[in-house]
This record gives structure tokens, C-alpha cells and sequence, in this order.
């Protein structure tokens, strides 16, 4: 029996996930199934980094977001309306979370991509460059 690559794994469950067939609950069952009988579970995370990549090529990108507060309805919207346009993205997903060591800003997470606008991060860039002087 031939080993399945972690690419192959991940195109098999994105497109069933967006073709909708079996259902969620079933496919990710089958998938659970699959690495604990061919002892692969340590794989999962890769897998699943794998599948958000793949879902992002056909249009579907899920997005994190991190912010110091709560972000509104509004902010949400605008976020999404803003990855929509810089992904080329039919649908997103946003999944928020608060994170008070950020200070401010967003840092907005999509597969492959990474925007950091945190005041954290920029106090930390300014702090790298006066080491450096």
C-alpha cells in the first residue's frame, strides 16, 4: 500500500468540505480515522494548514483576527470586505480574538499571509532598530 501525501489528504477534504458530500461530521470523521489507523496524528495540524491553503486557492479563506478589544460589527465588516479584495475571495470566514498584550491594532491571519498592524509589533520593530545604532 502506497503512503498518501499530506497534500493529497488535504485536496480530498477541502473539496469534499466545499462540495458539502458526506457531511462535516462524517468527513472529518473519516479523516480522525484514517491518522489514528496509519498512525499519523501528530500530522493533524499540517493537515489542517494544508486544507485552510487549498480552501483558500478555490476561494473559501479563513481568516483569524487579533485585536486589544472587541471589534465591532462595523470593523468586522470592513475586515472582511478587505480580505475579500486582497484574496480574491468568494466567501470568508472570520474568527476573532481579543488579545490585550497586542495594545492596538489588528493582526489579521489568512493561509499564507500575515498582516500585523499590533502596536506590539511596532514597538518591537522600533526597539530592534535602535539596538542596531
Amino acid at each position: 500500500m502506497t503512503r498518501l501525501s499530506r497534500r493529497s489528504i488535504a485536496e480530498y477534504v477541502a473539496t469534499n468540505l466545499i462540495e458539502g458530500t458526506p457531511s462535516k461530521k462524517a468527513l472529518l470523521t473519516e479523516l480522525a480515522a484514517f491518522l489514528i489507523d496509519t498512525q499519523r496524528t501528530k500530522e493533524l495540524d499540517l493537515i489542517v494548514r494544508d486544507i485552510e491553503y487549498y480552501l483558500a486557492e478555490k476561494g473559501y479563506v479563513r481568516t483569524n483576527i487579533v485585536s486589544a478589544f472587541d471589534l465591532s460589527a462595523e470593523t468586522k465588516k470592513a475586515l472582511e470586505a478587505f480580505v475579500k479584495k486582497a484574496t480574491k475571495a468568494t466567501q470568508v470566514s472570520l474568527s476573532s480574538m481579543v488579545e490585550p498584550a497586542v495594545l492596538g491594532g489588528v493582526k489579521i491571519s489568512v493561509p499564507g499571509r500575515e498582516l500585523d498592524q499590533t502596536i506590539a509589533r511596532q514597538l518591537t520593530v522600533l526597539k530592534t532598530r535602535f539596538k542596531k545604532v
